[in-house]
C-alpha cells in the first residue's frame, strides 16, 4: 500500500515489518557475507521506512533502521568500540541527486555561488575496516559491526600485505583510526573460487561476499592463504590534525605505506561530480576489482565539520551507485517456492546467462503481482539484472522477440506440494491485502516443515554442523526426523546410527561426528531457543529481548500461553519490552494458540538444558527496575542508555505503564511524559538519571 493511504495503525504495524526484516537482511550481509536481497530492493525498503516515519514521526522505533548502521557484531569475536562511529552514506542515483547534493552543501554553507570542491573516489565493494595506530605501530584492527562497536579482527588483518604494521614516513599524529575497505582482486577471487570447487569446498558469489568470509575467519592461518588487499580512504579517531583537505589525507595515507584507490579525482561544482561519475562508470569494467559507484565528499575538512551529521549519515558526502549490469537470456519455466511461513515466491529458471561475471540460472519474480505487472511469460527473451550485482532479477520483457503462441502465466491457487493447499493472500490486521500468498497447510505442508527445521538448525539458532539442507531432506522424507525434537531422540538411536554408517558418503567419522555436533546443542541459550522456533517477527534482536525480559524457558512459555489465550496482563506485559510491538504479539498469539506447536515445543524442551538468560545485577541504583526512555537525549544516544541501564540490571521497556518503576524525559517528550504523570510514576531528567547511575 502506498505510503500516504496508510493509517496510523498500518503504518505502526508496516515500521514493525520493516525494522523487523531489515534488521535481518543487514545480519545476513554484514555478518553471514551471504546476502539475499539486492542493494536496490534493501535501499527500497529503507526509502519506505523514511517516508512513512516522516509522515507519522511520532512512531519512529527505537530499532528504527533510520537510526541503525550495520548489524551486531558476531559473538565469535571480541567487541571494538569505535573511537569515532563507523557511519553509513546517504545514496544518489540520477544526475540529478548529485546536483542536489552540491546544491544542499552549498545552502548550508550559505555560500551563494561560491564554487565547492570534492573529491570523487570509487566505492570499492569490500568490507569496511579500521586500524587503530598507537605511535605509529599498529595495535587493533576491527570491522565496522553496527557503526559503534564492530569485531576484533587484529590478527587477520595482519596477515593483508598492503596494510603496513608501522607507519612510514611522518607527520602521522600518535593515535589515529586509519580507515578503508578489504577486498578480492577479480583474478584472485576466480583462483579462490575454482581452488574451492576443486576442493569441495564453500564458492562465493562474489568478491565482496569471498573477502568478507574470509577476513572473519576464525582462525587467521586461513586468512593468510587468502588473497586480501586494502585500500585506504578514511579515518576515525586521530589526536591530532594531519590534513586540511580530504585530497591532503589521501596522499598523506600514501605516504604512510598504504594503498589509497586509484582514479579517484578533485572536481569543482556539480559538473564536476557528473564528469567524475561518468569516467568511474567508463572505467569500472576494466578495473581489476569491483566498484559498485563513486563516493562524493566535501574536500576542506573546516567545511565537513561545519556540515556535520544528520541521523547516522554525514552531510558532507554521498554514494553514487552505478545502475546493475543487464543481460538477455530465455525465460524457460517458472517454479513456485514454499517458504517457512508458507510465503511462496515465484522463480524463474533461465537460459543460463553471464552477469557481470557470475553464471545466472535463477531469478526471483518476486510475487504473483510483479508477474501480472511485468506480463512475464514462459519462451519470453527477458532481460536479467544483478541488482546490487548480487541477487538476480528480471528488470523487462523484450516484447519483440515473444513467441506467437505464449500464454500469459497463470499463478497456481493451491501449494505444489503433495497435500495441494489452498494458497490465500495474505490480510495486515487492518484488513488489507497484500502481494503475498500463503499455504494454509501451516506444518501439514512438508515444505514449511522441512523449512522450518532447516531454520532450527540454522547458524544463528541450534547451528547444528552436518544437517544441512540435503541431509535434513532425505531424513524427513525417510520419517527419522519430521519435527525439532526428532533430531535429539536420533542422536541417542543406536539401530538409526549404525544404519547411517552404512550409507554412501557416510561412515564411522561422519556419524561420530554428527552425533556429537547434535548432543553439543542439548545445552542451549534462552534466547537461541526463542529464535529457533520460527515464531514470525521474532528474529534475533527480538528473541534476545524475549529471553531477558522473561528470564528463563519456563517463565517465557507460560506468558506465551497466557499471550495465546488473550490475557490482557500477559499481552500487556509482552507489550512492554523494548522492540516488541502488535506484530510480535499477534505473532507469538497465533503460534502458541495452536495446539500442535505447544506439543512441539514441550516435546523439544523435554530434549534440552535451556540456559536462563545473563542475570541482571542485583546491587545497583536501578537494579529491577523497569525504564522508559522519552525524548531526546543529549549527552548520549539512545542506544548507549538503554545499553548501560541493561548492563546495571534494570529492563528497558519502549511503553510506560503501571509497571514502569523510572520514566527518563528529555526535551521533546510527549505522550509517555503524560502518562508517567498520570500513573504517578518517578520522572527523571538526564541529567537526574546520570546521577542516580552514577
Amino acid at each position: 500500500m502506498p505510503e500516504v493511504k496508510l493509517d496510523e495503525a498500518a503504518a505502526l504495524e508496516e515500521l514493525t515489518r520493516l525494522a523487523d526484516e531489515l534488521a535481518a537482511h543487514d545480519i545476513r550481509y554484514f555478518q553471514d557475507a551471504a546476502p539475499t536481497i539486492s542493494d536496490a530492493d534493501y535501499d527500497a525498503l529503507k526509502r519506505r521506512n523514511a517516508e512513512i516515519e516522516a509522515r507519522f514521526p511520532h512512531l519512529v522505533r527505537d530499532n528504527s533502521p533510520s537510526l541503525r548502521v550495520g548489524a551486531r557484531r558476531s559473538e565469535s569475536f571480541a567487541p571494538v568500540t569505535h573511537g569515532v562511529p563507523m557511519l553509513s552514506l546517504d545514496n544518489a542515483f540520477s544526475d540529478a541527486d548529485a546536483a542536489e547534493f552540491d546544491a544542499r552543501v552549498r545552502r548550508f554553507l550559505r555560500l551563494g555561488e561560491e564554487t565547492v570542491a570534492y573529491t570523487a573516489e570509487p566505492k570499492i565493494d569490500g568490507l569496511s575496516a579500521s586500524l587503530r595506530y598507537e605511535d605509529g605501530v599498529l595495535v587493533q584492527g576491527a570491522t565496522r559491526g553496527d557503526g559503534r562497536v564492530g569485531e576484533d579482527v587484529t590478527a587477520n588483518l595482519r596477515t593483508i600485505g598492503e596494510i603496513p604494521h608501522r607507519l612510514k614516513g611522518k607527520g602521522w599524529p600518535a593515535v589515529i583510526e586509519v580507515r578503508g575497505e578489504v577486498y578480492l582482486g577479480h583474478e584472485e577471487f576466480a583462483r579462490l573460487n575454482a581452488a574451492a570447487a576443486e576442493a569441495g569446498d564453500r564458492t562465493y558469489a562474489n568478491p565482496r561476499n569471498a573477502a568478507a568470509g574470509s577476513l572473519r575467519q576464525i582462525d587467521p592461518a586461513i586468512t593468510a592463504t587468502r588473497p586480501l588487499r586494502f585500500f585506504a580512504y578514511a579515518w576515525g579517531l586521530a589526536s591530532q590534525p594531519f590534513a586540511a583537505t580530504q585530497w591532503e589525507a589521501l596522499q598523506a595515507f600514501r605516504s604512510w605505506g598504504f594503498a589509497v584507490t586509484p582514479n579517484a579525482q578533485r572536481v569543482e561544482g556539480a559538473s564536476g561530480l557528473l564528469e567524475a561519475y561518468a569516467a568511474m562508470e567508463a572505467a569500472r569494467p576494466r578495473l581489476a576489482f569491483d566498484i559498485d559507484g563513486v563516493v562524493y565528499k566535501v574536500d576542506r575538512l573546516d567545511w565537513q565539520e561545519r556540515l556535520g551529521f544528520v541521523s547516522r549519515s554525514p552531510r558532507w558526502a554521498v554514494a553514487r551507485k552505478f545502475p546493475a549490469e543487464r543481460a538477455r537470456t530465455i525465460l524457460e519455466a517458472i517454479d513456485i517456492q514454499v517458504g517457512r511461513t508458507g510465503a511462496v515466491t515465484p522463480v524463474a529458471r533461465l537460459t543460463p546467462v553471464t552477469v557481470g561475471g557470475v553464471v545466472v540460472v535463477n531469478a526471483t519474480l518476486h510475487n504473483a503481482d510483479e508477474i501480472a505487472r511485468k506480463d512475464v511469460r514462459i519462451g519470453d527473451t527477458v532481460v536479467v539484472q544483478r541488482a546490487g550485482d548480487v541477487i538476480p532479477q528480471i528488470v523487462e520483457v523484450v516484447l519483440d522477440e515473444r513467441p506467437a503462441d505464449s500464454q500469459p502465466f497463470v499463478f497456481p491457487t493451491h501449494c505444489p506440494c503433495s497435500l495441494h493447499t489452498l494458497l490465500a493472500r495474505e490480510t495486515t490486521t487492518a484488513g488489507v491485502e497484500t502481494v503475498v500468498r500463503r499455504c494454509t497447510g501451516e506444518f501439514a505442508c512438508p515444505f514449511q516443515r522441512i523449512e522450518h527445521l532447516k531454520h532450527f538448525v540454522s547458524r544463528r539458532a541450534f547451528d547444528i554442523e552436518g544437517l544441512g539442507e540435503k541431509q535434513l531432506t532425505a531424513f524427513f522424507e525417510e520419517g527419522l526426523i519430521r519435527e525439532p525434537a526428532d533430531i535429539f531422540r536420533l542422536a541417542r538411536n543406536d539401530a538409526a546410527m549404525a544404519a547411517l554408517r552404512e550409507r554412501e558418503r557416510y561412515g564411522e567419522t561422519s556419524v561420530r561426528n554428527l552425533r556429537a555436533a547434535i548432543e553439543a546443542r542439548r545445552t542451549i541459550a534462552l534466547d537461541r531457543f526463542i529464535f529457533a522456533l520460527g515464531i514470525r517477527h521474532v528474529g534475533e534482536t527480538t528473541a534476545l529481548v524475549l529471553a531477558r525480559g522473561y528470564g528463563d524457558a519456563e517463565s517465557f512459555l507460560a506468558a506465551m500461553d497466557k499471550v495465546a489465550d488473550r490475557d490482557p496482563e500477559a499481552m500487556a506485559e509482552l507489550d512492554a519490552l523494548d522492540q516488541v510491538g502488535g506484530a510480535v504479539i499477534e505473532a507469538a498469539a497465533a503460534y502458541f494458540g495452536e495446539d500442535h506447536n505447544r506439543r512441539i515445543v514441550q516435546d523439544l524442551k523435554g530434549q534440552l538444558l535451556i540456559q536462563p538468560a545473563e542475570r541482571p545485577k542485583t546491587d545497583t541504583a536501578v537494579a529491577g527496575k523497569t525504564v522508559v526512555f522519552t525524548g531526546s537525549l543529549e549527552r548520549m544516544t539512545r542506544e548507549e542508555a538503554k545499553a548501560k541501564a541493561e548492563s546495571l540490571g534494570a529492563k528497558v521497556a519502549s511503553s510506560v505503564s503501571k509497571k514502569t518503576d523510572i520514566v527518563v524525559a528529555g526535551p521533546g517528550a510527549g505522550s509517555k511524559l503524560k502518562t508517567a504523570a498520570e500513573l504517578g510514576l518517578q520522572v527523571l531528567t538526564e541529567e537526574e538519571w546520570l546521577a542516580l547511575i552514577a
